[in-house]
Protein backbone atom coordinates (compact mmCIF):
# COMPACT_ATOMS: atom_id res chain seq x y z
CA UNK A 1 0.00 0.00 0.00
CA UNK A 2 3.13 2.26 0.99
CA UNK A 3 4.20 1.48 -2.40
CA UNK A 4 1.04 2.40 -4.10
CA UNK A 5 0.81 5.71 -2.42
CA UNK A 6 4.51 6.84 -3.18
CA UNK A 7 3.90 5.74 -6.85
CA UNK A 8 0.85 8.33 -6.99
CA UNK A 9 2.87 11.05 -6.05
CA UNK A 10 5.42 10.36 -8.28
CA UNK A 11 2.88 10.42 -11.49
CA UNK A 12 1.48 13.56 -10.04
CA UNK A 13 4.44 15.78 -9.42
CA UNK A 14 5.50 14.07 -12.95
CA UNK A 15 2.09 15.65 -14.90
CA UNK A 16 2.90 18.65 -12.70
CA UNK A 17 5.97 19.45 -14.33
CA UNK A 18 4.78 18.10 -17.94
CA UNK A 19 2.27 21.00 -17.25
CA UNK A 20 4.65 23.85 -16.40
CA UNK A 21 6.80 22.96 -19.72
CA UNK A 22 3.75 22.89 -22.08
CA UNK A 23 3.05 26.20 -20.70
CA UNK A 24 6.22 27.47 -21.13
CA UNK A 25 6.79 25.95 -24.34
CA UNK A 26 3.74 27.83 -25.62
CA UNK A 27 4.62 31.02 -23.99
CA UNK A 28 7.89 30.73 -25.59
CA UNK A 29 6.56 29.87 -28.87
CA UNK A 30 4.21 33.04 -28.44
CA UNK A 31 6.95 35.04 -28.26
CA UNK A 32 8.93 33.06 -30.78
CA UNK A 33 6.29 34.02 -33.49
CA UNK A 34 6.13 37.86 -32.49
CA UNK A 35 9.68 38.04 -33.04
CA UNK A 36 9.53 36.07 -36.12
CA UNK A 37 6.76 37.65 -37.69
CA UNK A 38 5.88 41.22 -35.86
CA UNK A 39 3.35 41.72 -33.16
CA UNK A 40 0.01 41.88 -34.97
CA UNK A 41 -0.96 45.96 -34.67
CA UNK A 42 -3.91 47.99 -36.25
CA UNK A 43 -3.06 51.38 -36.99
CA UNK A 44 -4.33 54.87 -38.44
CA UNK A 45 -2.57 57.23 -40.28
CA UNK A 46 -2.74 60.74 -39.00
CA UNK A 47 -3.94 63.24 -40.99
CA UNK A 48 -4.94 67.15 -39.67
CA UNK A 49 -8.46 68.17 -39.21
CA UNK A 50 -10.34 70.87 -37.42
CA UNK A 51 -10.50 70.82 -33.65
CA UNK A 52 -13.11 72.52 -31.58
CA UNK A 53 -13.70 72.87 -28.11
CA UNK A 54 -17.11 73.56 -26.81
CA UNK A 55 -19.04 74.03 -23.30
CA UNK A 56 -22.79 72.77 -23.71
CA UNK A 57 -25.37 73.90 -21.59
CA UNK A 58 -29.18 73.40 -21.06
CA UNK A 59 -31.51 76.89 -21.05
CA UNK A 60 -34.61 77.97 -21.75
CA UNK A 61 -35.12 80.28 -24.68
CA UNK A 62 -36.84 83.79 -25.03
CA UNK A 63 -38.42 85.96 -27.69
CA UNK A 64 -35.43 88.64 -28.15
CA UNK A 65 -37.69 90.59 -26.94
CA UNK A 66 -40.89 90.41 -24.60
CA UNK A 67 -43.71 91.87 -22.79
CA UNK A 68 -46.76 90.81 -20.93
CA UNK A 69 -49.67 92.92 -20.69
CA UNK A 70 -51.23 93.24 -17.47
CA UNK A 71 -55.04 93.54 -15.96
CA UNK A 72 -55.12 97.39 -14.80
CA UNK A 73 -57.75 96.54 -12.69
CA UNK A 74 -59.98 93.78 -10.97
CA UNK A 75 -62.75 93.01 -12.93
CA UNK A 76 -64.23 90.48 -15.56
CA UNK A 77 -62.82 90.03 -19.12
CA UNK A 78 -65.29 91.10 -21.74
CA UNK A 79 -62.93 90.04 -24.89
CA UNK A 80 -60.19 88.28 -25.77
CA UNK A 81 -59.33 89.57 -29.31
CA UNK A 82 -55.93 87.52 -30.37
CA UNK A 83 -54.90 83.90 -30.04
CA UNK A 84 -51.29 82.35 -29.69
CA UNK A 85 -49.59 82.39 -32.58
CA UNK A 86 -51.39 85.77 -33.87
CA UNK A 87 -48.86 88.80 -35.17
CA UNK A 88 -49.97 91.95 -33.44
CA UNK A 89 -48.76 95.40 -34.23
CA UNK A 90 -47.65 97.86 -30.83
CA UNK A 91 -50.73 99.07 -29.29
CA UNK A 92 -53.23 96.52 -30.68
CA UNK A 93 -55.72 95.94 -28.69
CA UNK A 94 -55.79 92.20 -27.00
CA UNK A 95 -57.90 92.14 -24.07
CA UNK A 96 -61.24 94.41 -23.54
CA UNK A 97 -63.17 94.90 -20.31
CA UNK A 98 -66.49 96.26 -19.31
CA UNK A 99 -67.18 99.93 -20.12
CA UNK A 100 -69.72 100.31 -17.57
CA UNK A 101 -66.91 98.89 -14.78
CA UNK A 102 -67.39 100.73 -11.67
CA UNK A 103 -63.41 100.61 -11.36
CA UNK A 104 -62.79 102.33 -14.67
CA UNK A 105 -65.28 104.86 -14.88
CA UNK A 106 -65.33 104.93 -18.28
CA UNK A 107 -68.26 106.85 -18.78
CA UNK A 108 -67.77 109.62 -16.07
CA UNK A 109 -64.32 110.47 -17.76
CA UNK A 110 -65.62 110.26 -21.27
CA UNK A 111 -68.17 113.21 -20.35
CA UNK A 112 -66.08 115.17 -17.96
CA UNK A 113 -63.19 114.90 -21.61
CA UNK A 114 -66.20 116.16 -23.96
CA UNK A 115 -66.77 118.93 -21.98
CA UNK A 116 -63.82 120.32 -21.12
CA UNK A 117 -63.08 119.84 -24.66
CA UNK A 118 -66.33 121.97 -25.20
CA UNK A 119 -65.29 124.29 -22.79
CA UNK A 120 -61.83 124.91 -23.98
CA UNK A 121 -63.04 125.71 -28.00
CA UNK A 122 -65.73 128.06 -26.80
CA UNK A 123 -62.78 129.60 -24.97
CA UNK A 124 -60.54 129.58 -27.45
CA UNK A 125 -62.12 131.52 -30.01
CA UNK A 126 -63.76 133.92 -27.33
CA UNK A 127 -59.50 134.82 -26.38
CA UNK A 128 -58.94 134.98 -30.10
CA UNK A 129 -61.19 137.82 -30.77
CA UNK A 130 -60.01 139.47 -27.58
CA UNK A 131 -63.34 138.39 -25.32
CA UNK A 132 -61.41 136.94 -22.54
CA UNK A 133 -57.53 136.93 -20.94
CA UNK A 134 -54.83 134.53 -21.51
CA UNK A 135 -55.01 133.40 -18.20
CA UNK A 136 -58.82 132.54 -18.50
CA UNK A 137 -57.54 131.02 -21.64
CA UNK A 138 -54.40 128.91 -20.05
CA UNK A 139 -56.72 127.86 -17.02
CA UNK A 140 -59.71 126.34 -19.91
CA UNK A 141 -56.51 124.75 -21.84
CA UNK A 142 -55.36 123.30 -18.46
CA UNK A 143 -58.48 121.68 -17.72
CA UNK A 144 -59.06 120.52 -20.74
CA UNK A 145 -55.39 118.75 -21.06
CA UNK A 146 -56.21 117.04 -17.15
CA UNK A 147 -59.74 115.83 -18.54
CA UNK A 148 -57.76 114.35 -21.81
CA UNK A 149 -55.22 112.32 -19.69
CA UNK A 150 -57.82 110.74 -17.60
CA UNK A 151 -60.22 109.91 -20.66
CA UNK A 152 -56.96 108.47 -22.10
CA UNK A 153 -56.29 106.34 -18.88
CA UNK A 154 -59.53 104.91 -18.45
CA UNK A 155 -59.27 104.25 -22.36
CA UNK A 156 -55.96 102.28 -21.61
CA UNK A 157 -58.19 100.61 -18.21
CA UNK A 158 -60.76 99.13 -20.65
CA UNK A 159 -59.14 98.46 -23.81
CA UNK A 160 -55.63 96.30 -23.25
CA UNK A 161 -53.07 97.09 -25.88
CA UNK A 162 -50.22 95.19 -27.39
CA UNK A 163 -47.29 96.85 -25.40
CA UNK A 164 -44.73 95.62 -28.39
CA UNK A 165 -44.85 94.20 -31.75
CA UNK A 166 -44.48 90.62 -31.74
CA UNK A 167 -46.18 87.12 -32.24
CA UNK A 168 -48.58 85.78 -29.14
CA UNK A 169 -47.24 83.51 -27.43
CA UNK A 170 -49.30 82.68 -24.44
CA UNK A 171 -52.98 84.28 -23.81
CA UNK A 172 -53.35 84.09 -19.29
CA UNK A 173 -57.19 84.13 -19.81
CA UNK A 174 -60.58 83.82 -21.01
CA UNK A 175 -63.35 85.76 -21.83
CA UNK A 176 -65.68 85.58 -18.50
CA UNK A 177 -63.02 85.08 -16.64
CA UNK A 178 -63.03 87.48 -13.34
CA UNK A 179 -59.10 88.61 -12.82
CA UNK A 180 -57.36 90.47 -9.98
CA UNK A 181 -55.20 93.69 -10.82
CA UNK A 182 -51.80 93.40 -12.17
CA UNK A 183 -53.11 89.57 -13.39
CA UNK A 184 -51.27 88.73 -16.33
CA UNK A 185 -53.22 88.47 -19.50
CA UNK A 186 -51.23 87.79 -22.64
CA UNK A 187 -47.60 87.98 -23.65
CA UNK A 188 -46.16 88.97 -26.75
CA UNK A 189 -42.71 88.08 -27.71
CA UNK A 190 -40.50 89.10 -31.16
CA UNK A 191 -39.61 85.24 -31.71
CA UNK A 192 -37.34 85.80 -35.50
CA UNK A 193 -34.49 86.20 -32.34
CA UNK A 194 -34.34 84.61 -29.66
CA UNK A 195 -32.21 84.78 -26.53
CA UNK A 196 -31.13 82.91 -23.72
CA UNK A 197 -28.83 83.46 -20.09
CA UNK A 198 -26.55 81.00 -19.27
CA UNK A 199 -25.08 80.21 -15.77
CA UNK A 200 -21.22 80.30 -16.14
CA UNK A 201 -19.15 78.72 -13.37
CA UNK A 202 -16.05 80.10 -12.21
CA UNK A 203 -13.98 77.54 -14.28
CA UNK A 204 -15.65 77.99 -17.53
CA UNK A 205 -16.03 81.89 -17.11
CA UNK A 206 -12.29 82.33 -18.21
CA UNK A 207 -13.11 80.53 -21.66
CA UNK A 208 -16.07 82.14 -22.96
CA UNK A 209 -15.86 85.89 -24.61
CA UNK A 210 -18.53 88.01 -26.61
CA UNK A 211 -18.64 87.29 -29.69
CA UNK A 212 -18.37 83.36 -29.85
CA UNK A 213 -20.75 81.45 -32.21
CA UNK A 214 -23.14 79.46 -30.19
CA UNK A 215 -26.36 76.88 -31.49
CA UNK A 216 -29.32 75.69 -29.70
CA UNK A 217 -30.79 72.17 -30.63
CA UNK A 218 -34.23 71.10 -30.07
CA UNK A 219 -35.73 68.11 -31.27
CA UNK A 220 -33.38 67.92 -33.98
CA UNK A 221 -34.00 71.23 -34.98
CA UNK A 222 -31.27 73.93 -34.88
CA UNK A 223 -29.98 77.50 -34.90
CA UNK A 224 -27.21 79.73 -35.00
CA UNK A 225 -26.31 82.61 -32.78
CA UNK A 226 -23.41 83.80 -30.45
CA UNK A 227 -22.82 84.93 -27.14
CA UNK A 228 -23.28 89.04 -26.85
CA UNK A 229 -23.02 89.79 -23.47
CA UNK A 230 -20.67 88.29 -20.55
CA UNK A 231 -20.50 89.52 -17.05
CA UNK A 232 -17.75 90.39 -15.34
CA UNK A 233 -19.09 90.08 -11.65
CA UNK A 234 -20.03 86.62 -10.10
CA UNK A 235 -23.78 86.99 -8.73
CA UNK A 236 -23.05 86.14 -4.69
CA UNK A 237 -26.24 84.48 -4.49
CA UNK A 238 -25.66 81.46 -7.33
CA UNK A 239 -22.01 81.52 -7.47
CA UNK A 240 -22.33 81.92 -11.27
CA UNK A 241 -21.86 84.37 -14.16
CA UNK A 242 -24.25 85.51 -16.64
CA UNK A 243 -23.91 84.96 -20.29
CA UNK A 244 -26.61 86.04 -22.90
CA UNK A 245 -26.82 84.39 -25.93
CA UNK A 246 -28.67 85.65 -28.49
CA UNK A 247 -29.91 83.52 -31.74
CA UNK A 248 -31.42 83.93 -35.49
CA UNK A 249 -34.80 82.55 -35.18
CA UNK A 250 -36.06 82.16 -38.83
CA UNK A 251 -39.85 81.06 -39.52
CA UNK A 252 -39.66 81.04 -36.06
CA UNK A 253 -38.13 77.42 -36.18
CA UNK A 254 -37.87 76.89 -32.22
CA UNK A 255 -40.78 78.38 -29.85
CA UNK A 256 -40.10 80.51 -26.95
CA UNK A 257 -40.24 78.75 -23.99
CA UNK A 258 -38.40 75.57 -24.63
CA UNK A 259 -35.29 73.51 -23.14
CA UNK A 260 -32.87 73.75 -25.57
CA UNK A 261 -29.08 71.88 -25.61
CA UNK A 262 -26.75 75.49 -25.90
CA UNK A 263 -23.37 74.94 -27.65
CA UNK A 264 -20.56 77.47 -27.39
CA UNK A 265 -17.76 76.96 -29.61
CA UNK A 266 -14.85 78.08 -27.38
CA UNK A 267 -11.56 77.77 -30.19
CA UNK A 268 -11.37 76.44 -33.47
CA UNK A 269 -8.05 75.52 -34.80
CA UNK A 270 -7.25 73.94 -38.15
CA UNK A 271 -4.78 71.49 -39.39
CA UNK A 272 -4.57 70.03 -35.76
CA UNK A 273 -3.57 66.59 -34.89
CA UNK A 274 -5.72 65.29 -32.93
CA UNK A 275 -6.49 61.86 -31.10
CA UNK A 276 -8.49 59.48 -29.31
CA UNK A 277 -7.57 59.25 -25.73
CA UNK A 278 -8.19 55.85 -25.15
CA UNK A 279 -4.86 55.44 -28.05
CA UNK A 280 -2.63 57.49 -25.94
CA UNK A 281 -0.56 55.65 -23.45
CA UNK A 282 0.86 57.29 -19.90
CA UNK A 283 4.13 56.53 -17.83
CA UNK A 284 4.42 58.09 -15.17
CA UNK A 285 3.19 62.23 -15.90
CA UNK A 286 4.17 61.92 -19.83
CA UNK A 287 2.13 60.57 -22.41
CA UNK A 288 3.81 58.78 -25.61
CA UNK A 289 2.01 56.08 -28.77
CA UNK A 290 3.76 53.89 -30.88
CA UNK A 291 3.88 54.87 -33.99
CA UNK A 292 5.18 52.18 -37.19
CA UNK A 293 8.31 53.06 -39.23
CA UNK A 294 10.58 50.18 -41.28
CA UNK A 295 7.91 47.69 -39.63
CA UNK A 296 8.97 48.20 -35.96
CA UNK A 297 7.23 50.45 -33.26
CA UNK A 298 8.54 53.41 -32.61
CA UNK A 299 7.83 54.49 -29.37
CA UNK A 300 6.84 58.26 -29.57
CA UNK A 301 6.30 61.20 -26.59
CA UNK A 302 3.75 63.62 -27.69
CA UNK A 303 2.54 67.00 -25.78
CA UNK A 304 -1.31 66.88 -25.72
CA UNK A 305 -3.15 70.59 -25.80
CA UNK A 306 -6.64 70.74 -24.92
CA UNK A 307 -9.87 67.80 -24.76
CA UNK A 308 -13.22 67.51 -26.09
CA UNK A 309 -14.94 65.22 -24.53
CA UNK A 310 -12.50 61.75 -26.02
CA UNK A 311 -10.84 64.03 -27.90
CA UNK A 312 -7.00 65.16 -27.42
CA UNK A 313 -5.24 67.58 -29.03
CA UNK A 314 -1.47 66.45 -29.89
CA UNK A 315 0.85 69.35 -30.22
CA UNK A 316 4.16 67.84 -30.46
CA UNK A 317 4.98 64.45 -31.35
CA UNK A 318 3.24 63.15 -34.31
CA UNK A 319 3.25 64.48 -38.18
CA UNK A 320 0.70 64.28 -40.60
CA UNK A 321 1.61 61.01 -42.21
CA UNK A 322 2.54 59.19 -39.16
CA UNK A 323 1.14 55.44 -38.73
CA UNK A 324 -0.34 55.12 -35.31
CA UNK A 325 -0.91 51.93 -32.97
CA UNK A 326 -4.56 52.08 -31.83
CA UNK A 327 -4.68 48.03 -30.95
CA UNK A 328 -1.97 45.47 -29.88
CA UNK A 329 0.22 48.65 -28.50
CA UNK A 330 -0.05 47.26 -25.08
CA UNK A 331 2.79 44.29 -26.38
CA UNK A 332 5.22 46.45 -27.86
CA UNK A 333 8.16 48.20 -26.66
CA UNK A 334 10.31 50.41 -28.52
CA UNK A 335 11.95 48.63 -31.98
CA UNK A 336 9.61 45.92 -31.40
CA UNK A 337 8.60 44.12 -34.80
CA UNK A 338 4.75 44.65 -35.87
CA UNK A 339 2.84 43.24 -38.67
CA UNK A 340 -0.10 45.38 -39.05
CA UNK A 341 -3.83 43.81 -39.34
CA UNK A 342 -5.76 45.52 -42.22
CA UNK A 343 -9.72 45.66 -42.40
CA UNK A 344 -11.81 45.11 -39.65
Amino acid sequence: MKRILIALVVLGLAAGFTSCSREKSEAKNMEQIYKEEGVPVRTITIAPTEFKTVLSFNSILTGLQESTAYAPMGDKVEKVLVNVGDYVKKDTVVVRFPMDSPSAQYYQAKVGFENAKTAYERIENLYKTGGISLQERDNAKARYDVAAANWDTVGKMVEIKAPIGGYVTKVHVAETDNVDKEMPLVTIARTDKMKTALSISEKEIFDIKEGMPASAAWMGSEIEGKVTQVDMAMNPLTKSFRALVEFDNPGNLLKAGITVEIHITTSSKPNTIVVERKDLLKQEDKYFVFVVKDNKAEKRNVTVGKQQVLDIEILEGLNPGDEMVVEGQMLLENGSKVRIIRGN
